[in-house]
């Protein structure tokens, strides 16, 4: 049976995590950053949901009083 040649692993992983630095830089290097960020303003603006409209009360099983 034969064996497994492993005499050129380390190259092989060596060279494509050096591709792969090479890669991620040439990408992170393309991305254009704002040098004053500024923070949008928010609008106020009401919004109504539903329950808001009328009362509701939620019950607790164990604050009820005990049936027998």
């Amino acid at each position: 049976m034969p064996q497994l040649d492993t005499s050129t692993w380390f190259t092989t992983i060596s060279s494509m995590i050096l591709a792969l630095f090479v890669i991620f830089h040439l990408k992170v290097s393309k991305l254009n950053y704002s040098l004053n960020p500024t923070s949008k303003p928010l609008g106020e603006h009401e919004r109504t949901n539903p329950w808001e409209s009328k009362w509701t009360k939620i019950y607790s099983p164990l604050l009820l009083p005990l049936q027998s």
